[in-house]
């Protein structure tokens, strides 16, 4: 029995040893402040060589040599008939020139820079947005366009807004920009998406949502009847109008209302101003409407699906998938990033709580 104890007290010992030296460890990775060697990076890749490739996937299961044989050589016999009408079309372009300036044989094809945002309660993706909007416009030209693929149920006022004028900064620089709503673009999404010289989206996507909400819970009671007091100290009459642990006034909730209803109105301007089309005082009363409902209102201008659309732009356009990746710290790469793991379930429960009051 002794003998039996003592070999469990070693073990223990030594248990505790590695959980120490775990902990120490643990600490000085925390103690450090960490700073990326690089930002992050600027992945581009092109969508019609993906489509080419699944074509050509298919076409090889589905057909036999001969078969594929044959369709070879009639796209080759397609592409010589092209390449002498771009020669054509260059020969007579330079005649028109009277023989001064060479015309490019093969004229480049336009392009699109397809985009994607994420939404959460914060646009936690704007930071990437911008890094994106960036890259696309040091090298965007005339006769391109921007499409992004938008999905949100909105959140915060100015984190929304930042994010609209980092999208209007295409339309400033007169590239058209097109925005695809599959899922949802409500209230802040909404708010971007409007921005966009035209906005398609599918049969049932959720739009609209053009309204403004806040909620907060009041312990004053609970603290009044566990005699907890609470002291407040502010400069400036309205520097604070509703709280959680003091005692509301009803000229506090006024003022509060009065904030909210100001920035509805900014909303509503904003809206009005970029979709002109729009009978505000009609959609502006924090309804959603689905995508057949939506083109009705004329909050969107074409019921389509961004794979529909990128589709039909790869069969004439050069279409480039820009994404802007973060490089990760040493702490999110080991798995300590415990609270923006909290700080996910929570907004992803908003989000939950937030799209299940959009369809009627």
């Amino acid at each position: 029995m002794t003998a039996f104890l003592l070999d469990y007290g070693l073990f223990f010992a030594k248990v505790v040893t590695v959980l120490l030296a775990a902990l120490v460890l643990i600490g000085f990775i925390f103690s450090r402040r960490e700073v990326p060697d690089e930002e992050g990076q600027i992945e581009v890749r092109k969508l019609n060589d993906q489509l080419d490739d699944l074509r050509d996937t298919l076409r090889e299961s589905m057909l036999d040599d001969d078969q594929l044989k044959r369709e070879e050589k009639a796209l080759k016999a397609k592409k010589k008939i092209e390449r002498k009408q771009r020669r054509k079309e260059a020969k007579l372009a330079r005649k028109r020139l009277g023989g001064k300036q060479p015309a490019p044989e093969q004229p480049e094809r336009n392009t699109v820079y397809v985009l994607n945002f994420d939404g959460d309660i914060r646009a936690s993706a704007n930071e990437n947005l911008r890094r994106e909007i960036t890259s696309v416009l040091a090298v965007a030209r005339h006769g391109d366009e921007v499409v992004i693929r938008l999905e949100s149920p909105g959140g915060m006022v100015h984190s929304y807004g930042l994010a609209s004028s980092q999208l209007d900064r295409i339309i400033q620089a007169k590239i058209p920009l097109t925005a695809c709503v599959d899922k949802v673009a409500a209230s802040g999404g909404y708010m971007m998406a409007c921005v966009a010289n035209r906005i398609v989206a599918a049969p049932f996507a959720i739009l609209g949502s053009i309204g403004v909400v806040a909620q907060l819970p009041n312990f004053h009671r609970l603290l009044k009847k566990n005699d907890v007091d609470f002291e407040l100290l502010t400069a400036g009459e309205y520097k604070r109008t509703l709280t959680m642990l003091g005692e509301n006034t009803d000229e506090g909730r006024q003022k509060f209302v009065e904030e909210l209803e100001d920035t509805h109105t900014l909303f509503k301007e904003f809206v009005s101003e970029h979709r002109p089309q729009v009978q505000i005082e009609e959609v502006a009363t924090g309804e959603t409407w689905y995508g057949k409902r939506a083109l009705g209102v004329k909050l969107i201008d074409e019921i389509k699906t961004s794979d529909e659309l990128l589709l039909e732009r790869c069969k004439e356009m050069d279409v480039y998938e820009v994404r802007y990746t973060a490089r990760k710290t040493l702490r999110e790469k080991l798995g300590f990033g415990a609270a923006d793991v909290l700080d996910t379930v929570a907004l992803r429960w908003w989000e939950r709580l937030q799209s299940s009051r959009f369809p009627r």
